[in-house]
């Protein structure tokens, strides 16, 4: 058997949990490409605090980490099962990388279940969230996405969640699928590398771009853990959504299908 791809989704909004459009579309039909994996190891750009951490509970909390929007999203619920196993295993692959192991703070937070809401609605495949450090540089993100590659080895689904571009106080409501200059710009250049040169994600800072494609690292940090596993175990690098929304938002999806050996 293959090993398990790992995917980088541009999630967007918390409402696209709940409904159905061209890019959870795409989720759902990404998730019927493949097998079914064993569990998931999510990287939300949501849990982004100054540790790397993993959720190491049996039963992770739903949390709604949002405010402003209807009542039907917080009451959204996506009970998947936890997998302390799984903690202890991504820790020890790691190593000497320290990992410490949350059983009681985080959860599954809606960067991981409003996506997972489309690929799994069942709720049925245990889910880890990995947190993200934001006191790293991001070559340790590049590095430590290629320490998780072994786990696509053993039916592991490796989930980064974010956007490629992410501007919240540039958002035009006028703009629906599309992207400005500059947005569309940078979401090419992102795809350009990814193809290419994977290792090479950090040059994107020279970008003339980057200063309104990036404004905080959170969402754009998943998808350096997809380019380390790109980079580790040379697979193919492609597109399963494109495009910007709201003017500055790029919903670009990524797959890499690594090769054995």
């Amino acid at each position: 058997m293959s090993p398990m791809p790992a995917l980088f989704i541009g999630h967007g909004s918390p409402m696209n949990s709940i409904e159905t459009n061209r890019w959870t579309t795409s989720w759902s039909d990404v998730a019927l490409s493949m097998p079914k994996p064993r569990a998931i190891v999510a990287i939300s750009a949501h849990w982004f605090i100054n540790a790397t951490a993993v959720t190491s509970m049996a039963r992770p909390r739903v949390i709604h980490d949002f405010f402003g929007f209807p009542q039907e999203l917080f009451d959204f619920d996506y009970a998947a099962p936890g997998s302390p196993d799984l903690a202890r295993q991504l820790a020890d692959i790691v190593a000497p990388t320290w990992v410490g192991l949350d059983d009681e703070t985080w959860g599954i937070d809606h960067g991981t279940w409003s996506v997972l809401a489309h690929m799994y609605p069942a709720a049925d495949v245990p889910v880890v969230q990995l947190a993200i450090d934001a006191s790293k540089d991001m070559q340790y993100h590049l590095d430590l996405g290629a320490q998780l590659a072994p786990l696509m080895d053993d039916d592991v689904l490796i989930l980064g969640s974010g956007n490629v571009v992410h501007n919240l106080r540039a958002l035009s409501w006028g703009a629906q699928d599309q992207g400005f200059d500059w947005a569309q710009r940078f979401d090419d250049d992102a795809r350009s590398l990814l193809r290419s040169a994977p290792e090479q994600l950090g040059s994107l800072v020279d970008s003339d771009d980057y200063r309104f494609a990036v404004p905080t690292m959170d969402h754009f940090l998943p998808l350096a853990y997809i380019a380390g596993i790109a980079a580790a175990t040379g697979g193919a690098v492609s597109t399963f959504a494109e495009g910007c929304t709201l003017g500055s938002l790029s919903m670009t999806s990524y797959a890499v299908a690594p090769t054995r050996g």
